[in-house]
């Protein structure tokens, strides 16, 4: 789906990316328009669903989560899948689920505190229904994480 967008939306979505927390005085600063102004684009960019939310970004390592991970998942035919993900929705652990092409049927980034909740939470996703067979890989530096995109005028 393409959506227009002008200069000023490409300033704010931009702007928001790098600090959800923005005032919206500093944004009318930043674009040159007053703050109802900003605060109608915000919410028409809200409703055309060009922003999904607002979130801090915390560090998972201050959590205690030591291991990130991504799992890639088998699952026996796409007649398990609804409920595969309806139960990693629930796993607090899965940051992200994704249906991929090639090896497997999903992936999942998972994070997690040490091997052994690794291991139960291996467990517990090999136990269910449909699931085949899964793989891990652990990270052992994260050089980039990010959900920025580049804004251009048309996305």
């Amino acid at each position: 789906m393409q959506h227009h967008l002008d200069e000023t939306d490409v300033l704010i979505l931009n702007h928001l990316q790098e600090n959800g927390r923005a005032q919206r005085n500093k944004l009318a600063e930043i674009v040159g328009l007053s703050v109802p102004s900003v605060s109608e684009r915000m919410r028409k960019l809200e409703e055309r669903s060009l922003i999904e939310g607002y979130h801090a970004v915390l560090n998972a390592k201050q959590f205690n989560l030591d291991i990130t991970g991504f799992i890639f998942v088998e699952v026996d035919g796409s007649a398990n899948y609804p409920k595969f993900v309806e139960r990693v929705v629930l796993e607090s652990e899965v940051l992200e689920c994704h249906s991929i092409t090639g090896d497997g049927s999903h992936i999942l980034k998972i994070r997690t505190r040490n091997t052994d909740t690794l291991e139960k939470l291996l467990s517990r996703l090999q136990s269910w229904d449909g699931v085949k067979k899964t793989r891990s890989n652990l990270v052992l530096t994260t050089y980039k994480e990010t959900r920025q995109i580049e804004v251009g005028s048309n996305p």
